[in-house]
């Protein structure tokens, strides 16, 4: 008798000691900018930039025609105009778009202050706008919708926590952050499956996305020896060394193969 209820009292024992880890795990993944470091002072006086143009050489890849008509109230957005995959974006000088560069290394040791402004992600005609999007980690990110249908947010992080959200047609902002740095963070909707997106977080602001003309530029970045990558969804990371001295702005150029 005594034994049996000395097992009761150890399954008992073992089963509140894993609830209690669990929850504080949870608790910690939620408030982990509770204790920050104050953000590094940095000499505006000193501070440098590194920009360039990102661009591609060889064959460009045909994108595929996204095909909405099983969803007759996203088809309809587009007034009979032929929607094409975002994930190769050219310009007719061989400049690339949605490519998210950043400063991988060279900032370790160093804290930044968390944007107080918010990212946005807009799914307009059932697709998602911008299609790459940077933040830093703990920044604010507000997804709308401007469509007349259901859509379905559902980010999936391998470091972050993973949501999974439904937004009805006239639906306010959703408010969502993500805590910890991971390049990148895919975003599809379970309802439209042809909607992607991709987030970038950095616990840094050092990091742009490319425009229609293939450029960025990172600005503000204290002197120092950096390793500056450039990621896209389809052509993979590219990554070199960039030496920038006081008030110095330094070119670095990137180009993808196809």
């Amino acid at each position: 008798m005594k034994s049996a209820k000395l097992q009761f009292l150890t399954l008992f024992t073992m089963v509140f000691f894993l609830i209690g880890c669990s929850q504080e795990a949870e608790i910690a993944e939620e408030d982990t900018s509770l204790e920050a470091e104050p953000a590094t002072v940095i000499d505006p006086a000193t501070t440098a930039s590194i920009a360039g143009k990102v661009s591609f050489k060889g064959s460009a890849p045909r994108m595929r025609r996204i095909a909405m008509g099983a969803v007759p109230e996203c088809e309809g957005l587009h007034k009979g105009k032929v929607v094409v995959s975002e994930q190769v974006v050219l310009s007719e000088d061989g400049t690339l778009s949605n490519v998210f560069v950043y400063i991988k290394k060279g900032l370790e040791g160093m804290t930044f202050e968390t944007p107080s402004n918010a990212g946005h992600l807009n799914q307009k005609g059932c697709i998602y706008t911008p299609h790459v999007l940077g933040v830093q980690a703990g920044q604010e990110i507000q997804i709308h919708t401007s469509d007349p249908t259901t859509h379905n947010i559902h980010p999936m992080p391998e470091k972050n926590r993973e949501w999974n959200t439904s937004m009805a047609p006239g639906a306010k902002p959703l408010k969502r952050k993500f805590s910890r740095p991971e390049v990148m963070i895919p975003i599809k909707c379970n309802v439209h499956p042809w909607m992607r997106a991709y987030v970038g977080v950095v616990n840094h602001p050092f990091f742009a996305v490319t425009g229609v003309d293939g450029s960025f530029e990172l600005t503000g970045i204290p002197p120092g020896d950096y390793v500056v990558s450039a990621w896209h969804e389809k052509f993979g990371t590219s990554e070199q060394s960039v030496t920038v001295g006081a008030k110095e702005i330094k070119a670095a150029d990137f180009t993808f193969q196809g």
